[in-house]
């Protein structure tokens, strides 16, 4: 039985992934135009940079800092920015970013795969439409960028 076109993208995702750097959580995104991959990201140091893995520490982990907070002690950029400024915006707008990311100890899948607020203000610059997160082996979200948008959480209500 042949694959969905989505879980084929998100399995280049996981393949691009596989290059992560983090010894945390490890993503890969990659941006798809017109059925083309425009490009592909892994979190992981800015080039030139000493990798966590290379230092063998990992900061936010040893702060036992949740997921999602004080991303300024990261060292990594995340995936879903090495993708974007990989690619022209000619080539984002319209087009859709997938994400799969996994436990780096464990390997098992990241079940509440979404973007951070940082990299959903690059996504919605970007002009990118929709964004697809892996759950599982098969399992997906897909979220269209204008809820983003319309549902603005920087604002405080």
């Amino acid at each position: 039985m042949r694959k969905d076109k989505v879980n084929y993208y998100l399995d280049i995702a996981d393949s691009v992934r596989s290059r992560s750097t983090c010894m945390r959580r490890q993503y890969g995104a990659i941006i798809v135009a017109s059925d083309e991959i425009v490009a592909t990201g892994y979190n992981g140091a800015p080039r030139g940079r000493k990798n966590c893995d290379e230092l063998g520490q990992c900061v936010r982990q040893e702060l036992n800092i949740p997921s999602g907070e004080r991303y300024e002690l990261c060292r990594s950029v995340h995936a879903e920015a090495n993708a974007i400024i990989s690619a022209s915006r000619k080539e984002t707008i319209g087009s859709t970013l997938y994400l799969a990311g996994r436990d780096a100890a464990t390997g098992e899948y990241l079940t509440g795969t979404t973007p951070c607020s940082m990299c959903r203000r690059l996504i919605i610059n970007a002009g990118i439409k929709n964004v697809v997160c892996r759950i599982s082996e098969t399992e997906y979200t897909d979220t269209p960028v204008q809820e983003w948008i319309d549902n603005d959480d920087t604002i405080a209500k």
